[in-house]
């Protein structure tokens, strides 16, 4: 624990935050109580502590029957937007230093992790005032719902592609999702992908499991996540076109995949 504690200091944690994070990864949802108690972190600098946490994104808080329970950002996310400060803050930092050094090279693309809901939002009606030629979706109800407000206005300068999941009726040219075993699963996660332009992009998971999303302008990632939308209209669109049971025969060749059945 001590060396994970010191690797995390040198991303900027004080020691603290630090041994509060790990103990959150160990134990899950649990009291300040319990993290102050399974950290040694005094009883007395523990709130403060998680409050800090919970501002920077890296702690979650919830209230379950008056009791404040406390969680961590899961680790995968933890690691991925650990990375992507690191990577912002890198390209920030040659940039300065190029730039004093007279140099014209530019900045490598990014990938940046955001980490609050209303900052999200923000962000994808800015991107959808910025388009210019054509935007790319997919979107489950609760996001379009959200942003179809925006989205009609964009439709009136731009192209509109791509495909809806549980929206009834979708602005002209979005493919409607068809009603599968995993579009009515409880556990399947609602991610969104937005595009303009095939210049910058955020695509993220459902918020409600989480506040996060990614937003780049790396092409290589925007071929990617376009060339998925793409052939999830595709496949919609030869399913709706076939006299075959494709979905049944689509669902095994998934789970085959996937969870290797």
């Amino acid at each position: 624990m001590d060396y994970i504690v010191q690797q995390l200091k040198k991303l900027g944690f004080n020691e603290y935050e630090a041994k509060s994070y790990v103990s959150l990864v160990k134990q899950g949802p649990v009291t300040a109580y319990q993290v102050s108690k399974e950290s040694g972190i005094p009883r007395a600098r523990i709130y403060d502590v998680l409050s800090n946490l919970v501002e920077k994104g890296i702690v979650m808080k919830e209230e379950i029957n008056d009791t404040t329970r406390y969680s961590p950002l899961p680790v995968e996310i933890f690691l991925q937007k650990a990375q992507s400060e690191w990577q912002s803050t890198y390209a920030v930092i040659s940039e300065s230093l190029k730039s004093l050094a007279t140099s014209e090279e530019k900045a490598d693309n990014r990938v940046i992790t955001l980490k609050d809901y209303k900052t999200i939002i923000s962000y994808c009606q800015t991107l959808l005032k910025k388009a210019e030629k054509r935007i790319v979706i997919s979107m489950w109800d609760d996001m379009y719902e959200v942003l179809k407000d925006k989205l009609a206005e964009a439709a009136n300068k731009v192209m509109v592609q791509g495909i809806t999941l549980h929206v009834e009726k979708p602005i002209k040219n979005l493919e409607i999702h068809r009603t599968t075993t995993y579009t009515e699963t409880p556990s399947t996660e609602h991610w969104f992908i937005l595009s303009i332009d095939s210049k910058e992009m955020i695509y993220g998971p459902s918020f409600e499991e989480r506040s996060v999303a990614f937003y780049t302008d790396d092409p290589v990632h925007i071929y990617l996540l376009e060339d998925y939308v793409w052939h999830d209209v595709l496949v919609n669109r030869l399913v709706r076109r076939s006299q075959d049971n494709l979905d049944n025969w689509i669902t095994t060749e998934r789970k085959a995949f996937f969870m290797g059945e």
